[in-house]
């Protein structure tokens, strides 16, 4: 069956469905083990929750790693904050 162009996640992006989790009365719910193992998710560690939205609702929902997260607003982020931070040097420091 073919993917609705409108989908957010349509095209080839990687994504695919790992599990099915059930959220319970409290709004939490469980990472299967093999997942959270697979990506290396322990106990203790923090998770961004990405949303994306599509006619103002949200369509899709990622968890993050916040040290992938962090190295990712660092490399995007960095050259921009040092341009502002040294407009005169071309965002490089000297």
């Amino acid at each position: 069956m073919a993917r609705k162009t409108d989908d957010c996640c349509a095209g080839d992006c990687g994504c695919r469905v790992e599990a099915l989790v059930s959220v319970d009365e409290r709004g939490q719910m469980v990472l299967p083990k093999e997942l959270r193992e697979k990506a290396g998710i322990r106990a203790g560690d923090k998770l961004a929750v990405v949303s994306w939205e599509q006619g103002g609702k949200v369509c899709c929902i990622s968890l993050v790693k916040t040290e992938e997260l962090t190295a990712v607003v660092r490399q995007v982020l960095g050259p921009m904050l040092e341009e502002i931070l040294n407009p005169t040097s071309g965002g490089k420091r000297q």
